[in-house]
């Protein structure tokens, strides 16, 4: 192994623990934002209802990203900055806080920082159904994804998926507007997340052994009939790893998904929310020394 390769390691690494101790980088604005402003802009010039406009669109976005990771010159910063894990922990914790208050109106409230589903009408167990799913989709989109891109291609593979994620999460949702528009956006952050999802998986069996049988069979027969050939996966594998059924209806405002069962354990409880915390937490140190010591 080349010793750039394993530098490289050991920055992904650096930065995923530096995420863990610190959060979201103490500038304002965020680069997300900025970068979400700038695709704003780049939307009000190309926008069509067309998926070659929408082309254009990812094009543009994923050239900014990559020639801001290349400015960046450092592989830690750039996957501190990419990587999101506290922060997502700490956005589900904030719906657990006020789901075990009591306080179903400021949970609901709260949601939709953690995920896009609309919580008008949402019950306790529906919002910790929703809660634990972000949190194991979004360990795959916040956390190991940019982590494996930035150790395969350093800086720019970290600050890169950064902006195919997010601009997936502007235009890549399903609604008139962006039904072909996002087409693009949506099928770019699916191929950049297609390895690290899977990856995903693989961790949660590491960290939880007793339930890795489980994990690999629930990813296996119950994955594929999820809509989103990654966030099945990760959805799988954290509700076998505790012990949880997940799936069922969800609403994105004016849409309603009826998603298949995922897991053959218990409905989602507020207390299971901290337990998808921890073990997102746990697949966070189990990457950063894998990369660190296999790299």
């Amino acid at each position: 192994m080349s010793r750039p390769r394993r530098g490289r390691g050991l920055a992904v690494a650096f930065g995923l623990l530096a995420d863990r101790a610190f959060g979201e980088p103490p500038v304002t604005p965020h680069p997300v934002s900025l970068f979400g402003r700038a695709m704003r802009g780049v939307e009000s010039r190309v926008w069509r209802d067309s998926r070659p406009a929408g082309v254009v669109h990812a094009g543009a976005g994923l050239t900014l990203g990559v020639v801001a990771g290349a400015a960046t010159r450092s592989t830690a910063l750039a996957t501190y900055v990419a990587v999101a894990g506290r922060a997502l922990g700490q956005a589900a914790m904030a719906v657990a806080d006020a789901l075990e208050a009591g306080d179903l109106d400021l949970a609901r409230e709260r949601l939709p920082a953690l995920v896009g589903r609309d919580p008008t009408g949402l019950d306790e167990k529906e919002i910790a159904r929703a809660a634990v799913e972000s949190v194991a989709e979004n360990t795959v989109d916040a956390v190991v994804a940019p982590a494996l891109w930035a150790l395969a291609l350093g800086a720019p593979g970290a600050v890169g998926y950064r902006a195919v994620n997010t601009m997936d999460a502007m235009v890549g949702h399903r609604s008139e507007r962006y039904a072909r528009y996002g087409w693009a956006a949506a099928r770019l952050d699916d191929a950049a997340g297609f390895v690290p999802a899977r990856v995903t998986a693989l961790m949660v069996a590491v960290v939880r052994p007793r339930a890795a049988h489980a994990v690999w069979r629930t990813v296996r027969a119950d994955a594929p009939a999820h809509p989103s050939p990654n966030s099945g996966v990760a959805e799988a594998a954290f509700a076998a790893a505790l012990g949880l059924r997940l799936g069922g209806e969800s609403r994105y405002g004016d849409r309603v998904e009826l998603r298949p069962p995922l897991g053959d354990g218990r409905p989602p409880e507020p207390a299971d929310i901290a337990s998808a915390v921890r073990l997102s937490r746990d697949v966070t140190y189990a990457l950063a020394a894998s990369v660190a010591v296999f790299s």
